[in-house]
């Protein structure tokens, strides 16, 4: 533990010297420590936002301690009924219940939350809306919408109109860019932060921003639509944006690495901003491994479930562990996007996964894609 003084009332920070204290806890109770600042409320019954949530230059949203996070709503109910899960197995059952509460009420809401097309992305310390057709700027904003998917806590209708708007007011096809919020911010009030320090289209503001670009392709591939999924990763592939000459000069960094953020601006439309400097490189390696390619690892098994464009008749992976090489083999005969019809290893039909573990040998796992899917087990 580390103790430092809290900021004053005009203060959004503090940079100090901490003081190590001598108490030592658990990882568990540091996580529910942690878990437990994320419970306080506000006047919607959404999570504080204070200084910012993901969005960490929304820092006037809720500098004053009122202000509420419609995401980080989502982001809390996807935890905690994990994390309730894992305080029953500790014992913990007093935990346990109070986060499913939480859950419960949190869900409930942000429905409130619902903008008629699309969620809200926030709210202002005054109660004014942010992420609605009320704003000029920053109308909606496309990580509220994901997550409604994402977190599978969502109205499902909601959540496929949601991502409708996703698809009518952020996706740019002609630049082939998938924005983060739109109209970027320039002058409205109140103030969201420093977010508004960046030019309008350039990242967070308005800009192709890929760590919640990949969200978007992770809820199009979460509710199977994996023609539109495969199309929108290639907006973020760095292969894809220098395969020409002319792109080479739009894009004007590395076809290598992946870019933080994709500028929407007229006077730089296309151009790739920070590389070697994004997280969002993991995420992309998992929205596509797990999602579209659809091979996730749960311990010492492999869960097996594509979702691919139609076109893709077939396609093959090679999984290594030490002394082991798993090969997947997966065949689309019938030019669909999801469903599993046949799962076999080395000639043995399985359902829903098979094992995955090292000092196994050469095996060889095959999939056929089909319109009979086996009932899920396991």
């Amino acid at each position: 533990f580390i103790e430092q003084r809290a900021p004053g009332p005009d203060e959004h920070s503090v940079y100090e010297r901490a003081v190590r204290l001598p108490l030592v806890a658990s990882l568990y109770e540091h996580c529910v420590r942690a878990v437990g600042r994320s419970l306080a409320i506000g006047s919607h019954g959404l999570p504080l936002i204070g200084t910012g949530d993901w969005n960490d230059g929304m820092d006037e949203v809720g500098g004053h301690g009122h202000g509420e996070s419609v995401w980080l709503g989502w982001f809390i109910v996807t935890l905690l009924p994990a994390f309730a899960t894992l305080a029953e197995q500790r014992g913990d059952t007093d935990h346990a219940a109070l986060y499913r509460a939480h859950a419960t009420r949190l869900t409930e809401s942000i429905e409130q939350a619902w903008d008629g097309e699309w969620y809200r992305r926030a709210y202002f310390d005054d109660g004014t809306p942010l992420g609605s057709k009320a704003n000029r700027e920053c109308m909606i904003d496309s990580i509220a919408q994901t997550w409604a998917v994402i977190s599978g806590a969502g109205r499902p209708e909601r959540a496929s109109q949601a991502m409708q708007s996703v698809d009518a007011y952020l996706v740019n096809r002609a630049a082939e860019l998938m924005l983060l919020l739109t109209p970027p911010f320039d002058k409205a009030d109140p103030t969201p932060g420093y977010i508004r320090g960046y030019l309008p289209g350039v990242r967070e503001n308005g800009g192709q921003y890929t760590h919640a670009a990949l969200w978007v392709v992770l809820a199009q591939a979460i509710l199977g639509r994996g023609d539109d999924a495969y199309e929108l990763l290639s907006f973020i592939n760095p292969i894809h944006r220098t395969a020409r000459p002319d792109r080479v000069e739009t894009y004007r960094v590395e076809p290598y690495a992946v870019a933080a953020d994709i500028y929407s601006a007229p006077a730089h439309l296309g151009r790739g901003g920070w590389t070697w400097y994004t997280g969002a490189a993991g995420w992309m390696y998992r929205v596509t491994l797990e999602y579209i390619l659809g091979i996730k690892r749960e311990g010492n098994w492999l869960r097996i479930d594509p979702c691919i464009p139609k076109h893709w008749r077939e396609f093959s992976v090679t999984l290594r562990l030490p002394q082991s090489e798993y090969r997947v083999e997966v065949q689309n005969p019938d030019g669909l996007n999801k469903g599993v019809r046949l799962l076999t290893l080395d000639g043995e039909p399985l359902v829903g996964r098979v094992p995955f573990e090292p000092n196994s040998g050469s095996r060889l796992i095959r999939v056929i894609l089909g319109t009979d899917v086996p009932p899920a087990s396991g």
